[in-house]
């Protein structure tokens, strides 16, 4: 059983990365319900949170049903971090995150998110003073080194759980590669292997079919895997990854019926939680994921993404069953 500090979170746990603008709560009710063992919010801003600013600040919501949960936060300064982490404890999560991956210029080239693996030694501080500031388990999200030529992650780690982390999610890219290429995942089977380390390692990039998950587990020793762009539009692939790991057996994949269904899910929770506007709005980036792979769908895929009345959105979801059922296996 992996544990995370006191944390039972399952035998190789599949865990939803922190994605900004797709890992809020309407999303993550869905990966729950189809396997999410443990999740993140959306990477929050320190500075954003001691601020009082109202996007960071909605960000802390939580609710029971997805416990574990852990928030995430990024910066550049020790001390708004430090802040920032005791105002994420009174949300009440049960994991204080740290994203040091984020590759986004205007994130990294502030020297936070990825732009710390610059800075190892205040990485270090970092951590060590976040995990002073909080009762709660602290992990960090990371990434295996700024480029090629600074790839620590194996010492980095076991710097990081000296001073007290519980867990470690690696992606296996560099910042300088930000997605691009293939991800490297044999420094985090180095990581995992070191005998000097006794947290948890979760493997994360390009996880993007069962098989892969089950062979990377074998391959390369990891914990649990963290399934990020994959589980976008598709929140049954945390089920498809379960079954396939613990059976060998490939789960049909959802059907057009229970697509819609879903997305009617996604698009209630989304407006209840957002207000009309909002909920509609930040919706549009889901559709086309939803219903990939529909032959000529991309009328119906232009309404849903122009159309701003709510029961307008729901009437056309509805009428895709007879519009496009022959085109779906």
């Amino acid at each position: 059983m992996v544990k995370i500090k006191d944390i039972e979170i399952g035998e190789f746990p599949l865990l939803l990365a922190p994605m900004e603008d797709v890992s809020d709560p309407p999303f993550r009710a869905l990966c729950k319900k189809y396997g999410a063992d443990v999740m993140y919010t959306e990477f929050i801003s320190s500075e954003g949170l001691i601020r009082d600013a109202a996007k960071s600040v909605q960000k802390l919501d939580i609710f029971e049903y997805e416990r574990p949960i852990g928030i995430q936060i990024f910066g550049s300064e020790i001390d708004s971090m430090k802040q920032s982490a005791e105002i994420c404890e009174s949300a009440n999560p049960d994991i204080i995150d740290i994203n040091y991956g984020c590759p986004v210029k205007k994130v990294a080239c502030k020297g936070a998110g990825a732009g710390i693996l610059q800075d190892i030694p205040k990485m270090v501080s970092m951590t060590a003073e976040i995990v002073k500031s909080t009762n709660l388990p602290v992990t960090v999200k990371t990434r295996l080194g700024w480029d090629e030529s600074s790839k620590h992650i194996v010492e980095v780690a076991e710097r990081l759980q000296d001073v007290g982390i519980q867990a470690i999610s690696i992606h296996g890219r560099t910042r300088k590669q930000m997605y691009k290429g293939e991800a490297d995942w044999t420094l985090i089977a180095e990581t995992k292997n070191n005998p000097r380390l006794h947290i948890p390692v979760f493997g994360n990039g390009d996880i993007d079919s069962p098989q892969k998950a089950l062979e990377y587990k074998n391959k390369y020793g990891v914990d649990g895997v963290m399934i990020g762009r994959a589980s976008i539009g598709n929140p049954w692939f945390f089920r498809e990854v379960k079954h396939f790991v613990e059976t060998g057996e490939l789960l049909p994949k959802a059907t057009l019926e229970e697509r819609v269904k879903v997305t009617k899910e996604h698009l209630e929770f989304s407006v209840r939680w957002k207000g009309e506007r909002l909920g509609v709005v930040e919706m549009r980036r889901h559709y086309a994921n939803y219903f990939k792979g529909i032959e000529n769908f991309k009328p119906t895929r232009t309404q849903l993404v122009t159309l701003d009345e709510y029961e307008e959105i729901v009437e056309v979801l509805g009428g895709i069953m007879d519009q496009y059922g022959a085109y779906v296996d």
